[in-house]
């Protein structure tokens, strides 16, 4: 292909180099996947170590992208191009930029503290298996850069979840998994219709077949309706899987029953596949449509913002509230999306990773609680903060963090989405900023009734935080406490892609950034990309 010498040529001086990292870091996962269901179920031993090698070796190659990432750089980086099936124009196009560097590195981080710090109660072998091939999902859906591609890993993660909720949940698990799998089956096939008839209509521009990402978007001109009507069939499938309001009913269902370690997952990078299409796959690919979508779906995340936290504030079952606060935070995230400025973007895409770390970490403390009390309902737990301090501390730090208090990670993305919004969106802002109240409404209420009093009988005896439990909680903690007090080494890697693709939409449609927006990266060649295999 013309466009792949491009590619390859435009890069050569400046290659970190050609060690396949991100090729890997989907392939080790699914390797592991595949490693763990040929395991002898007579050496149980080797399941967990086996996992833990994987998810560790992953991380670790994660991190050494994050180190070798050129700052300022706002183009494609470690970029893998291979033909795959050269008649239908599909290729393993994979590739990293600042918007989904961190979404990848949270994903390695993520799954090995799941699979290191909560033991499944039964069938080891299976859960392992399904955790593995889970993350080979989310990396590839973060990494492709093939519209084909992605929608392979996009399907490929609905497996493994609906077997993780299906088989190690509560009560109601089967319920919540086929509903999980339901809903997001039905956007899927919107999305299906949506890419090939991209790849099909965009054959005229082009000049060949191919589902290339970059080149459509580069390269591709639809009609005002035609774009349109392509935007709306990706968006029905993010839309789902963020959830925006009114797609959200399955959210609950599923975080209530799903195990500890599932909650994890879903609210820390499984949620973040939606906000991020909407980035990727569609401001990137559908810039007009998207601006003519814009007061839409801002009114949606308004409204889910309101809606989840005075849902939340209503909820008697603790891991209920905590997943309806999702609802609300990812409101915000839809919000800065649709604002379209640098400030909101950038915000928006840190706070994918905020959420990830805070959210995820109180499902952890409530599986904890689960575990000790075997109850999640709030006026059942009372006064745990006089038997567990330590545990109440914890859970303090993180729930602050979720109310975006100074100086934690919550406050520095959701400041960033109102300040930017507010140039674009400003009433949708105003209304959306009592939210931020709301919130610290629902989850210092909840603190209180769980934590603060006298315990009764049968809380008198809540057990302390471990050791394995502290370890495990301080790498959350310590993330929290990081990114709010010294956001620079996120912001720096984040604006130039930003402002890459704000360039871009203003280029391709008639949207016009507030004066000011953009940081001066976008002066990259569009055609920058480094690190090619």
């Amino acid at each position: 292909m013309s466009f792949s010498a491009l590619l390859a040529s435009s890069s050569t001086s400046e290659t970190v180099a050609s060690f396949p990292v991100l090729t890997l870091l989907i392939l080790l996962p699914l390797l592991g996947s595949v490693a763990i269901a040929l395991l002898s179920n007579r050496r149980p031993e080797y399941i967990k170590l086996t996992a833990a090698l994987v998810s560790v070796a992953t991380g670790a190659l994660s991190l050494w992208m994050l180190g070798q990432f050129s700052t300022h750089d706002g183009g494609f980086q470690f970029v893998s191009q291979h033909d795959w099936i050269s008649r239908w124009g599909i290729s393993w196009h994979l590739g990293v930029d600042g918007i989904s560097l961190f979404l990848v590195v949270l994903t390695g981080i993520l799954f090995p503290l799941v699979i290191l710090g909560i033991d499944p109660h039964h069938n080891e072998k299976r859960y392992m298996s399904w955790i593995l091939l889970l993350e080979a999902g989310v990396m590839g859906s973060f990494l492709s850069l093939d519209l084909f591609l992605f929608f392979i890993f996009f399907e490929i993660v609905l497996v493994p979840m609906y077997f993780l909720i299906g088989g190690w949940g509560y009560d109601k698990r089967v319920y919540a998994a086929t509903k999980f799998f339901l809903y997001t089956m039905f956007g899927s096939a919107f999305m299906l219709v949506g890419i090939v008839a991209t790849a099909a209509l965009a054959r005229r521009d082009i000049g060949y077949l191919t589902f290339d990402l970059v080149t459509i978007a580069e390269k591709a001109s639809f009609s005002t309706n035609t774009g349109r009507w392509l935007f709306l069939s990706f968006a029905i499938a993010f839309a789902v899987k963020v959830p925006v309001f009114p797609l959200h009913t399955w959210l609950p269902d599923a975080h209530t029953q799903a195990p500890t370690g599932g909650s994890v997952i879903l609210a820390g990078v499984l949620l973040k596949m939606g906000t991020y299409g909407f980035l990727r796959f569609g401001l990137y690919l559908f810039p007009e449509a998207t601006v003519w979508a814009k007061p839409v779906f801002l009114t949606l995340a308004t409204i889910g913002i309101l809606y989840g936290a005075i849902a939340a504030t209503m909820q008697k079952d603790l891991k209920r509230l905590v997943a309806y606060s999702s609802v609300a935070h990812l409101g915000f995230i839809v919000l800065g999306t649709f604002a379209i400025t640098s400030q909101s973007l950038t915000g928006g895409v840190m706070q994918m990773v905020n959420h990830g770390v805070s959210t995820g970490a109180l499902f952890l403390l409530v599986g904890m609680i689960y575990e000790r009390r075997h109850t999640r309902v709030i006026a059942e737990l009372k006064g745990i903060q006089s038997v567990a301090p330590i545990f109440a501390a914890a859970f303090m730090v993180v729930m602050l963090s979720s109310i975006g208090v100074p100086g934690l990670n919550g406050f520095v993305g959701e400041f960033l989405i109102l300040i930017g919004s507010f140039e674009t969106a400003r009433w949708w802002t105003i209304v959306a900023a009592t939210g931020v109240i709301l919130a610290a409404l629902y989850l210092l209420w909840a603190y209180q009734r769980v934590f603060h009093g006298e315990p009764d009988e049968a809380n008198s005896s809540f057990p302390e935080i471990t050791l394995k439990e502290g370890a495990l909680l301080l790498v959350f903690i310590g993330l929290i406490g990081f990114t709010g007090l010294y956001p620079k080494p996120m912001l720096e890697r984040i604006e130039p892609s930003v402002d890459r693709l704000i360039t871009h939409v203003e280029k391709h449609s008639n949207y016009v950034a507030p004066a000011g927006a953009t940081h001066g990266s976008s002066t990259h060649s569009e055609s920058d990309h480094e690190g090619g295999e």
